[in-house]
């Protein structure tokens, strides 16, 4: 698979607006580092070791004049205190073999460099083995000359304060952007946190937009918008609750004035008639109510789902016991009306409860007639009656599967249509825990 760099930054915007303030940061500081240690640094080291080896070099020839021991210790008595250079002779002794890696190899290879220009004679040295002070040894026809110089005469110490100072800053630098982002990225969140509530049926009253004005101006358009969603809904249950008084009372007087007919096959026809107005009217109240006041509350999913098949003949599979925060009196709504739909057309109507993928699954089989694929979506729109598929919806107005999707979806969960091993309908409530 090809590499692509969208799958490799982060999602968030507070990562990212992390890494646009960071990264800049971080390849200027790496880049000044560089500099300093390439040429700054590396020169001032070049020049102490070329001081200390020039000593050495000095000494050594001195040394050579008149191979003496005591010789060796007027030379340590004349390098020791002003050049923080000792010499000391250790006779019939050779060089070693093994040599101890530094960690700043740039030091060996700057002091080897020096001395291998410096001396003309075999040496040795080693950066490592002591904290303060650098180990050289020349060999002499008399032994090994040692000499140990001060660490502070090869290596200059600037370079660990540069280095310190430098992490410090991106340290600091980097809480004080984290700080400041996550400022900005919080009511962002926020709004979003608030919209996904919204759209579940929620109370957002604690919402309060703040941040960049950017961000507030979104969270206002939002309230707005809620706001007339609002007044929508207001506006349709009260338009649609004066229609229920106005059509149910000359309904009212239909039945009685037919209660006091004789029961004959005209009469009957006519209240038939009237009971599927009736019918017909509840089902137009219920669809345009359908989103009540009700608040959501914990309840056991045992206990739901018992409520929701009792008197009916349903096959409920075993499932593990668990607490959801719901509507109860909507969703059981919403689950008798899959199971109503799939035993009004089957003979079989199974019910399972699955959790999967953080999602509660709750599906309903039947082993009817089902309903063509390309016609599944269409179910769902309000007043839509299907034909063709499961003998005809004679009985209801077609807001059945409307009422539910939406009852579903104020959970901020979804209904799906699909082919049932039973070889009928699959009707699946999803919905997020």
């Amino acid at each position: 698979m090809a590499f692509s760099l969208r799958n490799v930054l982060p999602k968030s915007i507070f990562w990212r607006a992390f890494l646009i303030i960071i990264l800049p940061i971080v390849v200027m500081q790496m880049l000044v580092a560089w500099f300093f240690f390439n040429a700054h640094w590396a020169r001032v080291t070049s020049s102490l070791s070329d001081s200390v080896a020039a000593d050495v070099a000095v000494a050594t020839q001195l040394f050579r004049q008149d191979p003496t021991l005591e010789n060796a210790n007027k030379l340590d008595a004349l390098l020791r205190p002003d050049m923080e250079l000792s010499v000391v002779l250790r006779s019939g002794d050779v060089l070693p073999i093994s040599n101890r890696k530094s960690f700043f190899s740039n030091l060996d290879r700057t002091l080897r460099k020096s001395l291998t220009e410096a001396v003309d004679v075999p040496f040795w040295f080693d950066t490592t083995r002591y904290p303060n002070h650098i180990d050289i040894r020349v060999q002499v026809d008399q032994g090994v000359l040692r000499f140990v110089a001060a660490r502070e005469r090869v290596f200059a110490p600037t370079g660990f304060v540069f280095i310190f100072w430098l992490i410090t800053a991106t340290v600091v630098l980097s809480v004080i952007s984290i700080l400041f982002i996550r400022r900005q990225s919080d009511p962002i969140r926020e709004l979003a946190d608030a919209a996904a509530a919204f759209g579940k049926g929620q109370d957002i009253s604690g919402f309060k937009p703040r941040g960049a004005s950017e961000v507030r101006m979104a969270g206002q358009s939002f309230l707005k918008m809620r706001r007339r969603i609002g007044r929508h809904l207001e506006q349709r249950t009260l338009m649609l609750a004066g229609v229920s008084h106005d059509l149910r009372t000359p309904l009212t007087r239909l039945k009685l004035q037919l209660a006091m007919q004789d029961d004959n096959e005209d009469t009957r026809a006519a209240r038939r008639d009237v009971d599927e107005m009736d019918a017909m009217l509840s089902g137009y109240l219920d669809f345009a109510r359908g989103m009540g006041e009700e608040k959501p509350h914990t309840v056991s999913l045992t206990d739901f789902v018992a409520s929701a098949v009792k008197g009916r003949q349903v096959t409920v599979e075993p499932f593990e016991e668990l607490e959801i925060s719901i509507r109860p009196v909507m969703l059981r709504r919403c689950l008798v009306n899959l199971i109503n739909n799939a035993r009004k057309y089957a003979s079989i109507c199974l019910l399972s409860v699955q959790e999967r993928g953080g999602d509660l699954l709750i599906t309903v089989d039947d082993d009817g007639p089902g309903i063509p694929e390309s016609q599944r979506q269409a179910v769902f729109k309000a007043f839509q009656r299907l034909d063709d598929a499961r003998n005809q919806n004679i009985e209801g107005v077609g807001l059945g599967l409307s009422i539910a999707q939406d009852i579903a979806q104020l959970h901020g969960g979804t209904i799906i249509l699909g082919d049932s091993e039973l070889g009928g309908l699959r009707a699946t409530l999803r919905l997020p825990l």
